[in-house]
C-alpha cells in the first residue's frame, strides 16, 4: 500500500504530481510511479528525468552501462502516463542544490502539488534528502508526498526480485534477457546506427548491419531478436555479440543478420549501405560465443542458429512473452 503524507494548503493553480528519477530503461517500478501520479492528480503528471545518470557528476568511474536513450525513456514515460517528461541535466548544478532549495523548485518551477517517489528516493546535496525529508518539506511548501512500494517480479527461476535498473544491467550482463523483460514488460532495447564491420558477413553469404549504439550489450552469445527499420518494417533477426572468437577478434561488435529482408547489392532494398536506425527487440538468449574447429562447421552451426531465431521470432509473433520459460536458453 502506498503511503502518502499529508500537506498544507496552497494557493498555487494547476497542480501537478511530480515523479523523478533517472528512469533508465522505465521499468515495471518506474511505470508504477508514473500510474499512481496519474491517480492522483487531474493536472498535468511531469516526470523529471535526469540524463547523462547523476554519477557522469558525482562518480564519473562509476556509472552505470546505459540501457536506453532520453528519447526513448520519454517514449516510454508518457505511454505509462506522463504528460511531460523533463529532462534534468546533472552538470546545470541541480545536483549541488540542499534539500530545501530543491524542494522549492519542485514547487515553484514545476508546481508541485503532489511527488510520487518510491522508499529509497534520495536528494539533494550529498543526497541528504529522503522520502521523509520531502514529506516534511512539502507539509511546509504546499505539496503532499506518497511513497509507492517495490514492484516485485517473478523470474524464470522463480526467483522474486525487486525491480530496478541495477537488476536489469545485471540481467542483460548475464544474457538473461527473458528475464529482463519480465522485468521491462517487454524485450530489451538495442537502438543505434548502423555502420561498416569488417564486411565479413557478406563474404560468407550472411551480411549483417553493424549496430553502434550507446546501449549496455547483452552477454557474449548469439540472440534472437525483432527489428525495426527506419521504414516500419520489421524482420526476425540474428544478432551476434561479442569478440568474433572464430577469426580472432578483440573488439566486442554487435552485428545482425536480418532474415528475409530484400537485398539490393550489399544494401537492404530501399537503405543506404550504412547510416541507417536500427532498433533490435532482443527477445532470447540462443547460445554461447565459440571458436569452432573450421568454418564449414561454423556454418553448420549458424545455420541451426538462424532455424531456432525463426522459431523464436514466430513464438513471438503468436503471442509467447520473451519472459516464458519457452524463450529461455535450452
Amino acid at each position: 500500500m502506498s503511503q502518502a503524507y499529508p500537506r498544507l494548503p496552497s494557493a498555487v493553480t494547476s497542480e501537478a504530481a511530480l515523479t523523478i528519477g533517472s528512469f533508465d530503461a522505465v521499468h515495471l517500478g518506474h511505470a508504477a510511479l508514473v500510474r499512481r501520479a496519474r491517480a492522483r492528480t487531474g493536472g498535468p503528471v511531469r516526470a523529471l528525468v535526469f540524463d547523462p545518470h547523476p554519477a557522469s557528476v558525482r562518480a564519473p568511474h562509476r556509472v552505470p552501462g546505459r540501457l536506453s536513450t532520453f528519447a526513448q525513456r520519454e517514449a516510454w514515460l508518457r505511454e505509462a502516463g506522463a504528460d511531460e517528461v523533463i529532462r534534468l541535466e546533472p552538470s546545470s548544478g541541480i545536483l549541488d542544490l540542499s534539500p530545501e532549495d530543491f524542494a522549492r523548485r519542485l514547487r515553484h518551477e514545476w508546481s508541485a502539488g503532489v511527488v510520487v517517489e518510491g522508499e529509497d528516493f534520495r536528494f539533494g546535496r550529498g543526497r541528504t534528502g529522503t522520502v521523509r525529508t520531502l514529506a516534511a518539506l512539502g507539509a511546509s511548501l504546499g505539496f503532499e508526498v506518497e511513497v509507492v512500494p517495490p514492484v516485485e517480479v517473478s523470474l524464470c527461476d522463480q526467483l522474486l526480485a525487486r525491480a530496478s535498473s541495477t537488476l536489469v544491467r545485471w540481467l542483460v550482463e548475464r544474457g538473461r534477457v527473458g528475464d529482463a523483460a519480465r522485468v521491462l514488460d517487454r524485450p530489451y532495447c538495442l537502438e543505434g546506427l548502423v555502420e561498416q564491420g569488417d564486411q565479413r558477413g557478406r563474404t560468407l553469404g550472411l551480411p549483417t548491419a553493424n549496430l553502434c549504439c550507446p546501449h549496455l550489450l547483452p552477454a557474449d552469445g548469439v540472440y534472437a531478436c525483432l527489428a525495426d527499420l527506419p521504414g516500419g518494417q520489421r524482420f526476425s533477426a540474428a544478432l551476434s555479440v561479442g569478440t568474433k572468437p572464430q577469426f580472432g577478434g578483440v573488439t566486442r561488435t554487435a552485428e545482425a543478420h536480418l532474415l528475409d529482408a530484400p537485398r539490393a547489392g550489399d544494401a537492404i532494398a530501399g537503405l543506404p549501405t550504412y547510416g541507417w536506425m536500427l532498433r533490435l527487440h532482443v527477445l532470447a538468449f540462443i547460445r554461447e560465443q565459440w571458436a569452432f574447429e573450421s568454418l564449414p562447421a561454423l556454418m553448420d552451426q549458424i545455420g541451426r542458429d538462424l532455424a531456432r531465431t525463426r522459431e523464436t521470432c514466430a513464438r513471438a509473433a503468436a503471442g509467447v512473452w520473451p519472459g516464458t520459460p519457452e524463450m529461455q536458453p535450452a
